[in-house]
């Protein structure tokens, strides 16, 4: 087996599948990177029996054959190499790769023991824009829920219907949802499929530079296909909660808050609050303040005070700040962001509203 290809393309390549090697595994062969090459075509595989990556380019393919050569090692190879073509020579469970005066020799693992690329026909489909639901995904997926003995939690439930995709997460403690308007006059009828979320978010971060992204579902596997990479992730069963019978039907307290002026202040505040994460919210229709306020097990305290524009009932509320942080953090090139309050004891509910539409809302806790 003989080859060569380009520096940046074969780094490219890696870095790609790279998403599929087995953090810890007792399998060696799942820390390696299956690469086949034909028909003047590299292709790469790479799988932890939960994933499977796949990732094609061209290259100059001389003696066609497939061996699996450790991936991580591989990567290093490829950053220190200069922009430069690379070949490589494979003979006797060794693989010898060569660039311009350097040349490094790895050991190999017998391509037949590695796992089979996941075959699929897919049920539903649709092709959506990679780089809105790159967005999209970054403002949710955090929010999933860790706990695997409840695992329809530890997804993204995505719907696609009348030219509206929608996202949403829960971990129960806090709710994320947004939408956006796209043209989808491709899909009949609707779409749902709940996403693992960190396969979405590892398939969207090696895809999210094409233009468009195919996502499609079987009774068993999630399947996203991007120019010329293929990600197949287990599918997660079970009907997701109805996450709208959480949402309020009115508010008594609306708060319009600057995004910038929020984040500091809630920074400056949490400096004490850090092993007792509650932080006060005194809200004030009359005077349009809302003071933050957070006092630690030993009585150090902090305060800051944040203009804002409130109509309604004031009252004080206390959240986790680091449930705060994680709606602010995907809001920081947003400017203004609103505060819906049912009642004090309820959750409270931040609204933003631009191209992808953004709802976060919280449980508060004891103070």
């Amino acid at each position: 087996m003989k080859f060569t290809v380009s520096q940046s393309a074969l780094s490219d390549a890696i870095a790609v599948v790279m998403k599929g090697i087995a953090p810890s595994s007792t399998l060696p062969i799942l820390s390696g990177v299956l690469v086949r090459a034909a028909d003047g075509v590299l292709e790469f595989q790479t799988s932890n029996y939960t994933i499977s990556i796949r990732h094609r380019i061209a290259a100059r393919v001389d003696e066609e054959g497939q061996v699996v050569i450790p991936c991580k090692m591989l990567s290093n190879i490829c950053k220190t190499l200069p922009d430069a073509p690379v070949s490589f020579d494979v003979a006797e469970h060794q693989v010898s790769i060569t660039c311009e005066r350097s040349t490094f020799r790895l050991n190999t693992l017998d391509a037949g023991d590695f796992p089979e690329f996941p075959t699929f026909a897919l049920e539903r489909s649709v092709e959506l824009p990679a780089n809105i639901l790159s967005e999209m995904v970054s403002r949710v997926w955090r929010v999933t829920s860790t706990d695997k003995n409840r695992p329809v939690l530890n997804g993204v439930y995505m719907t696609v219907e009348n030219n509206t995709i929608r996202l949403v997460a829960t971990d129960s403690y806090r709710l994320a949802v947004c939408d956006t308007q796209v043209e989808t006059s491709t899909l009949e009828g609707s779409f749902e499929l709940n996403v693992p979320a960190d396969a979405f978010n590892d398939a969207l971060a090696i895809t999210g530079g094409q233009g468009s992204i195919l996502i499609g579902s079987t009774d068993t596997q999630v399947v996203f296909v991007a120019g010329n990479t293929t990600y197949v992730a287990r599918r997660i069963e079970g009907t997701y909660p109805n996450y709208k019978a959480l949402l309020p039907a009115a508010c008594a307290t609306t708060v319009k808050i600057d995004v910038a002026a929020l984040n500091s202040a809630l920074k400056r505040v949490s400096t004490v609050a850090q092993a007792n994460s509650a932080v006060k919210f005194d809200i004030s229709a009359e005077t349009g303040t809302m003071v933050l306020s957070a006092i630690s097990n030993d009585q150090d305290a902090a305060t800051a005070t944040v203009e804002v524009e409130a109509e309604g009932v004031s009252g004080v509320i206390a959240f986790n700040y680091h449930y705060i942080f994680g709606c602010l953090n995907v809001l920081s090139h947003e400017k203004e962001i609103t505060l819906e309050l049912q009642s004090y004891n309820q959750a409270g509910v931040f609204k933003s509203y631009d191209k992808i539409n953004y709802l976060y809302l919280v449980m508060p806790v004891r103070i």
